[in-house]
């Protein structure tokens, strides 16, 4: 009879287990709420939320395709000053063009409406200039082939955000799908 008893105490606990194991995948699925100026839009839930630091606003983790290939990342920075045009310029000066090209050829700047306001997008692909501390001047820098960026900047209603998204070309454009739905779900 006990053991009867504890046969069907764990065919109710595994019931119980599956009943539960729906709805913490739903809640696992959700993703981050991401606001811009009283604008969110949520960030898909394979995108890994990390401690943004002292000088970043969001940052997220952003998982590779495969064990072959990095993860990328996805920053956003709040309030930092500069023209898009000179942003934009700064940006392009992270890549190196494969030889016989210059920074121009790899490179596409739009000028398009995030949420109905101003945003100047730049597309690059190339040999990455990677530093750890890119305003430390005595920073290593790091050549990382075969990489990609897709960087923003968007004028707020308040405030001015930079978005980059940047990691090895395979891991970011598995993801840009899901980028530029994150984009268009800002509503002003």
């Amino acid at each position: 009879m006990k053991r009867l008893c504890a046969l069907f105490a764990l065919l109710f606990a595994g019931s119980l287990l599956v009943a539960v194991s729906p709805a913490r995948a739903a809640e696992d699925q959700k993703g981050t709420d991401v606001e811009f100026d009283g604008m969110k839009s949520t960030a898909p839930a394979a995108w890994q939320p990390q401690d943004p630091g002292r000088m970043r606003f969001v940052q997220f983790k952003i998982p590779a395709p495969d064990k072959d290939t990095k993860d990328a990342e996805l920053v956003v920075f709040k309030g930092l000053g500069g023209s898009a045009k000179d942003n934009i310029a700064r940006w392009q000066n992270m890549f190196v063009p494969p030889e016989g090209k210059k920074v121009e050829d790899i490179a596409k700047v739009t000028e398009f409406k995030m949420a109905g306001r101003d945003a100047t997008r730049l597309d690059i692909e190339g040999t990455y200039r990677f530093k750890a501390a890119p305003f430390d001047p005595n920073a290593k820098e790091e050549r990382l082939p075969n990489y990609k960026m897709i960087a923003i900047q968007f004028d707020g209603p308040k405030n001015v955000y930079h978005i980059r998204f940047v990691g090895p070309a395979k891991t970011v454009d598995k993801h840009k799908d899901a980028f530029e739905m994150w984009i268009k779900g800002f509503k002003e």
